[in-house]
């Protein structure tokens, strides 16, 4: 199991991640943001700081919020959970919370 952090991602702002869909194939998802969240105190044992992901799909249709099979070209593969929260002119974004 691959352990990722902030620093795994941040470099990729703006690029395409390909997300696996059950029975339709692939579907490409823009990192839009990538950035720490604030921690209201400091947890005894934690191994990363808490991070925030945004992603963008642009498509016309919300996917629901579950864990997802998502690969990119530097990263690797590895299973994301991924909720919708907002949706733009542009599509639907989903966010991914890391803590």
């Amino acid at each position: 199991m691959q352990f990722l952090g902030l620093d795994h991602f941040a470099g990729h702002v703006g690029e395409t991640f390909t997300v696996a869909l059950d029975h339709d194939g692939n579907a490409p998802f823009t990192l839009v943001e990538a950035r720490p969240l604030a921690m209201q105190q400091a947890v005894p044992g934690q191994v990363r700081a808490p991070f925030s992901l945004l992603f963008r799909h642009e498509a016309a249709i919300v996917f629901p919020q579950k864990i997802y099979q998502m690969k990119h070209g530097a990263l690797g593969e590895f299973g994301i959970f991924l909720v919708p929260i907002a949706r733009d002119r542009d599509g639907f974004i989903y966010q991914a919370v890391f803590n």
